[in-house]
């Protein structure tokens, strides 16, 4: 994976809209392999922001968004 798309991957985890499932759809990176990229590749206070952010969010898991979302 180059870094491009490396920091593609990353902008989508961060934008509170893309789900995981459409990173996994796109990359083939499941939400535990995006997990441990985001960790190798961003400073630890901003992954810990992201995780605290995006943990139990409903948007970021397809099967548990309203159908309004």
């Amino acid at each position: 994976m180059n870094e491009a798309q490396i920091s593609e991957i990353i902008a989508l985890a961060w934008d509170d809209e893309t789900a995981f499932d459409a990173i996994e759809r796109q990359f083939g990176l499941p939400e535990g392999e995006v997990i441990k990229l985001m960790r190798r590749h961003m400073k630890p206070s901003s992954f810990r922001m992201w995780r605290k952010r995006v943990s139990g969010r409903k948007t970021k898991h397809e099967t548990r968004r309203e159908p309004s979302d």
